[in-house]
């Protein structure tokens, strides 16, 4: 697996990368003309905000030892929740067989079966599939935190001292558990978590730019976050101690991004936590583009949550490293405003002919090239070289998911669980990219409009370049939003109402 064979950037080019990102960031904040005040002023946030990434990632990658102690007699009793929410059949199947044939001495399997409180017509099939393997199923009658609530249920009808869960999708190896439950022989680790590795990324254009979205944050930024103690849950493939998740009350259901809430909670009660950077489990990735676009909703919003409810900088229990840690990755999903922003400042200057500085093309080009390029190898060069364009273009094309999510944090709107259906979702989801169609007419037009005005003048020329850059950006998550997929008569997992889990 290239992403998860990462290289150490030595501590000098980072500090180059660094010190190349405050250069650009003080000549373009401190050093030209200011064109717009307004506009000027959401340049500087929007310029704020990318050092902070650069930050944030120059922190995750940042060469540190550290040594977890693993001891791979160290076999406690394990239950293995299996969490089910009207998933088909064959795909809950494939990973109950795979759990129940684990190499190991002491656990039991258990399915977690949400279907009954979500309204799923097959919930039955569940309880099927736990007779037909000799396990138990556990099917909850009372409602209430999604799959948090579902764990959280089963806590209460299970003994033994760890977890490990599973989506209903994720299939693991046989020597899963021998791989993962060594680390808890130190009496200070509450939780150890596995890569997730979509096993479908070549099914089509959705699930590849969602891979290859994963790669970059299971490969170098867990990696990374490793580390310095800062590695959260990611809701399937990990393994937790069931006194320190009793420690935080459970899993939180109070975040629909239940897994990176509680993991900050433990890690406040100053737990440990290992990644372990090896696959250990495949599951799916979303394989249509309105399912893809329910999980990054979800994604965003629950860490948007815990950014502004649970703000990683005031929690007392948190070493600076795990504050850094937490708030880059809550933080991540403001960088839809910021795309938003640097995409309409070209626009602007097309029709309105205002811009936020005055500045030479070539002098942009200058400053600006030597700047991106370090900071581009620098993603490349921790992360084995997977980082491909349609990632970069799928996490920059997602700014009006962000955005939405925000939104509704800002309003105070609910927002409930919503389960990735895991078989294709058909019909026409060529909607859900509006706005980029509308940006790229736009663009196209302004350029037209500019250059009546004023000819090929330097700033219609470097406004041109920028906007043309997000043009680029957006077109392979459009083409993923055009793409038809196969029809499937699995109807797709909607939300559950209000109080259903």
């Amino acid at each position: 697996m290239n992403f998860l064979k990462t290289t150490a950037a030595h501590p000098l080019f980072l500090l180059l990368n660094i010190g190349l990102s405050i250069t650009y960031f003080v000549y373009i904040c401190f050093l030209f003309p200011i064109g717009n005040p307004a506009l000027f002023s959401l340049l500087v946030l929007g310029e704020v905000f990318h050092l902070w990434q650069v930050f944030g990632y120059i922190h995750s990658v940042w060469p540190r030892k550290r040594v977890s102690e693993f001891d791979e007699r160290y076999t406690p009793a394990v239950a293995v929740y299996i969490t089910v929410t009207g998933e088909p059949a064959d795909i809950v199947e494939e990973t109950l067989k795979a759990a129940t044939e684990m190499k190991y001495p002491n656990f039991n399997v258990y399915i977690l079966n949400d279907g009954f409180v979500a309204n799923r017509e097959n919930w039955r099939e569940a309880e099927e599939l736990a007779d037909k393997y000799g396990v138990r199923c556990l099917t909850r009658k009372t409602p209430g935190g999604a799959k948090a609530g579902n764990i959280n249920h089963a806590m209460t009808k299970t003994e033994e001292p760890f977890i490990v869960v599973f989506d209903a999708d994720h299939v693991p190896v046989e020597h899963f558990l021998k791989k993962m439950m060594g680390y808890f022989v130190d009496e200070k680790v509450a939780f150890v978590q596995s890569p997730q590795y979509y096993k479908n990324f070549e099914e089509n254009l959705v699930t590849g730019g969602a891979w290859e979205q994963q790669e970059l944050f299971f490969g170098a930024i867990s990696k990374g976050k490793n580390t310095s103690n800062s590695a959260f849950m990611c809701g399937t493939n990990m393994a937790i101690r069931r006194t320190a998740l009793d420690e935080v009350g459970g899993m939180s259901e109070f975040s629909i991004a239940e897994d990176f809430l509680t993991s900050l909670l433990i890690h406040e009660k100053k737990w440990k936590s290992v990644y372990v950077g090896e696959v250990l489990a495949s599951g799916l990735a979303p394989e249509d583009f309105l399912s893809y676009y329910k999980q990054q909703f979800r994604w965003a919003r629950g860490s948007l949550e815990v950014a502004f409810k649970y703000n990683p900088l005031f929690r007392r229990g948190l070493t600076f490293s795990q504050k850094v840690q937490y708030l880059s990755s809550a933080s991540f999903y403001l960088s839809g405003v910021i795309v938003f922003i640097n995409a309409v400042l070209p626009l602007l200057y097309f029709y309105a002919g205002i811009e936020p500085i005055s500045i030479n093309t070539m002098t942009l080009a200058l400053i600006f090239i030597p700047y991106i390029f370090v900071v581009l190898y620098t993603i490349q060069l921790t992360s084995n070289f997977s980082y491909t364009f349609r990632a970069l273009s799928f996490s920059l094309s997602s700014f009006p998911i962000h955005i939405k999510a925000l939104w509704q944090i800002i309003i105070g709107k609910k927002s409930g669980f919503v389960v990735t259906s895991k078989k294709a979702v058909s019909g026409n989801h060529g909607y859900l990219v509006t706005p980029h169609l509308v940006y790229i007419a736009l663009v196209v037009f302004g350029i037209i409009v500019s250059y009546l005005r004023e000819g090929f003048s330097a700033s219609v020329l470097s406004n041109t370049a920028w906007s043309i850059i997000y043009v680029a950006a957006f077109i392979p998550f459009i083409l993923a939003a055009f793409q038809k997929v196969a029809a499937d008569e699995t109807v797709p997992l909607e939300p559950a109402k209000k109080g259903r889990a």
